[in-house]
């Protein structure tokens, strides 16, 4: 039996001499693994199938829970993220986080929309909010989401506030004086503001750098996992 699904390649590990063990996320079947073989070999015709972040049209031949790519039709590369080692880390960040939120045969068709977008955003500009808008959007999805909203407590409206908290339980913004969270920066809030489409004064470098390890901190919290691609992208930062 054979089954075609789109899918990006989120994870390529060696297998055997040859071969490749893919991690695919599909926008038909959700997060599968998928045996690819002889593409490491010179002149191999699957051989863009198996690379990093690859986006393409997949003839998957199915026996019990085993796939194995028999055809492949490329759609995108995002090959400019693989020429620039910023992108590339962000985008090894955004395929790791995606393959921890997602799981083996449950659809996600969202999630994968995200992910694409996510990497054409990489591809067009700047990595850091698009990684930070990537992760706002997949953990919010996974029911892990956080509000960037007025404070929770009193119902200021943040916007140009100095200093703020975090309550990383909650996943909500409060004034300074009204929580007891985790401190943040007004910078901050303005970028994980405008994540989720609500605009918030400059968005900043300082800012993204601090969202991200905010979002790094939550992320753990939440999942119980630690994304190392992320910590990798905000020490090439720093």
């Amino acid at each position: 039996m054979e089954v075609k699904v789109n899918a990006l390649v989120l994870r390529a590990a060696d297998y055997g001499e040859n071969d490749k063990i893919l991690t695919l996320l599909t926008a038909e079947r959700g997060k599968l693994s998928a045996g690819i073989k002889g593409v490491k070999k010179a002149g191999a015709k699957l051989k863009f199938a198996a690379q990093p972040f690859c986006l393409a049209e997949y003839i998957l031949a199915c026996r019990g829970s085993r796939y194995t790519v028999v055809q492949a039709s490329e759609s995108e590369s995002f090959y400019d993220i693989r020429c620039d080692i910023s992108k590339f880390y962000a985008a090894s960040a955004l395929c790791e986080a995606a393959a921890a939120l997602t799981y083996e045969d449950d659809p996600s068709p969202q999630m994968f929309l995200y992910a694409v977008e996510g990497l054409r955003d990489m591809c067009a500009g700047d990595e850091s909010f698009a990684l930070i808008k990537f992760l706002a959007r997949a953990l919010s999805l996974s029911g892990y989401g956080f509000s960037a909203g007025a404070c929770s407590e009193c119902g200021k409206d943040l916007c140009g506030e100095g200093k703020l908290r975090f309550d990383m339980s909650s996943g909500s913004f409060t004034c300074w004086d009204c929580g007891t969270g985790y401190g943040v920066s007004g910078s901050t809030y303005a970028v994980l503001r405008a994540a989720e489409g609500r605009p918030c004064g400059e968005i900043t470098d300082d800012g993204k750098k601090r969202a991200l390890r905010l979002l790094r901190e939550f992320y753990a919290l939440k999942t119980d996992n630690r994304c190392v691609g992320l910590s990798e992208f905000i020490r090439l930062g720093e």
